[in-house]
């Protein structure tokens, strides 16, 4: 199952990508925000999703926002979190491949719904290819211990 929110700027592109899954029978549960002509706090979804990836009560979790940038810095502030924040394509196959990335991050005021779409698309169908991968990504668990509280 896929979590997916986002903040008012990114309202528009985040129903595109929920009418999205459903047509490619991709489960997902919409987490927020539900009305588009009011002002929210990124802040607020990008945790509300990176909160049900981390206790895994979903898999992978698409956050949106304006740019990206705020929503993906505050999900990315919970332990265990990936949040990539993809312009691309490319960006979203190494950010799955080389990082295990378990949350995307989307900027709808920076790319549009089509290469949104292709990005969720090429996100979904790559996976972690481990190997030499790994020992980089188990270095970014030992950062977050370094410096929890």
């Amino acid at each position: 199952m896929i979590a997916i929110a986002s903040d008012h700027a990114g309202y528009a592109l985040k129903d595109e990508l929920v009418k999205y899954l459903a047509e490619k029978n991709i489960p997902c549960e919409d987490l927020g925000t539900c009305d588009g002509t009011t002002s929210v706090d990124y802040n607020d979804f990008g945790v509300l999703v990176a909160e049900a990836v981390a206790k895994g009560t979903h898999e992978r979790g698409i956050i949106v926002c304006g740019t990206g940038i705020g929503i993906s810095i505050s999900a990315n502030k919970v332990p265990g979190i990936r949040a990539a924040l993809c312009t691309d394509s490319y960006m979203a196959k190494m950010s799955r491949e080389h990082n295990d990335a378990n949350v995307l991050a989307l900027g709808a005021r920076v790319i549009g719904a089509g290469e949104a779409i292709d990005i969720v698309e090429t996100w979904l169908s790559a996976s972690f290819l481990g190997g030499r991968h790994q020992r980089r990504v188990d270095k970014f668990t030992d950062i977050e211990k370094k410096y929890s509280v």
